[in-house]
């Protein structure tokens, strides 16, 4: 009798058992060094000296020191420029690849491989190259007549760099969209055509608002991707010039392995945290002036 009850017993859990070793994962490497980090912020944690002070002393001096708070204002100024022409070139790219062209799959596969190799180191160091004062941007630049350019020397020209670096890898972005173009019905397009509705007003008033939904995700996961950037400046400019392109994820880096303040990096990635949660809050509040969904229940 035991034994057909805990025969019982194990076939109604048995998909517990399936998920333990998820479950420990998890649990180790998610939850607590959430935990611990959200611990270590309001600590003044040393990773070889240990734990000197507790208090709100990290929080505080994010808000007053200066290069705390340029690192902030860097990456707002980063995912500003960043996010929009990522999402509008991304566009753009789907929108022309929807058309029924010749060797369109090799174009499709083509503009995708950036997403793949972009984050590489290989892709950072050679971009790197190819903007410097000697590379192949001034090269063909000076085709044209244009003195070298120094990029890397200007807080706008580095930063440029660096954004443009994002927005090649917008491959992602691009199938996402290319997916969403296809669900478009072409009815659609027939019955504006025939009203004399031109493209661009067909693109307008039929693409743009059927595929809302989809422009929604793509800024949201864009968006978020933008405040952890970190290949970029590391690799490219190295958070120069003078620290203009010092964006908060490298900030962070910084302070928790080079000058071994795990407590202050703890406190700038939980500040990161909140920004971003409040980002994306105000992007789901928002949707309702600008998404349009087929199912208006779905909501």
């Amino acid at each position: 009798m035991q034994e057909k009850s805990f025969k019982k017993t194990l076939s109604e859990n048995v998909g517990f058992f399936f998920i333990i070793p998820w479950l420990i994962g998890f649990l180790l490497f998610k939850v607590y060094p959430f935990a611990s980090s959200l611990y270590y912020s309001f600590t003044n944690y040393d990773l070889f000296s240990g734990i000197s002070q507790t208090g709100l002393m990290n929080y505080q001096k994010i808000f007053t020191d200066e290069d705390i708070v340029r690192a902030f204002l860097v990456t707002f100024k980063y995912a500003i420029f960043d996010v929009p022409l990522k999402l509008v070139f991304a566009l753009f790219i789907a929108y022309i690849l929807n058309f029924k062209l010749k060797g369109v799959n090799l174009f499709r596969t083509a503009y995708y491989i950036p997403s793949i190799l972009g984050g590489s180191i290989a892709i950072a160091i050679l971009w790197r190259a190819v903007w410097n004062t000697e590379g192949l941007v001034n090269t063909v630049l000076g085709m044209f007549g244009v003195p070298n350019i120094n990029w890397m020397a200007t807080a706008n020209g580095a930063l440029f760099v660096i954004v443009l670096l994002r927005v090649w890898q917008f491959g992602s972005s691009m199938v996402i969209f290319l997916a969403a173009l296809k669900g478009v019905s072409v009815d659609l397009y027939e019955a504006a055509s025939i009203d004399g509705a031109t493209k661009w007003t067909q693109f307008f008033q039929i693409t743009v608002p059927l595929i809302t939904p989809i422009i929604f995700y793509n800024l949201v996961t864009q968006l978020c991707q933008a405040f952890q950037e970190f290949n970029g400046p590391f690799l490219v400019t190295k958070g120069g010039p003078n620290g203009a392109t010092t964006l908060i994820s490298l900030l962070i880096y910084n302070n928790a392995f080079l000058r071994h303040k795990m407590g202050m990096a703890s406190a700038q990635a939980w500040v990161l945290f909140i920004i971003t949660a409040v980002m994306t809050a105000v992007a789901f509040i928002s949707q309702n002036r600008w998404v349009y969904y087929s199912d208006e229940d779905g909501r």
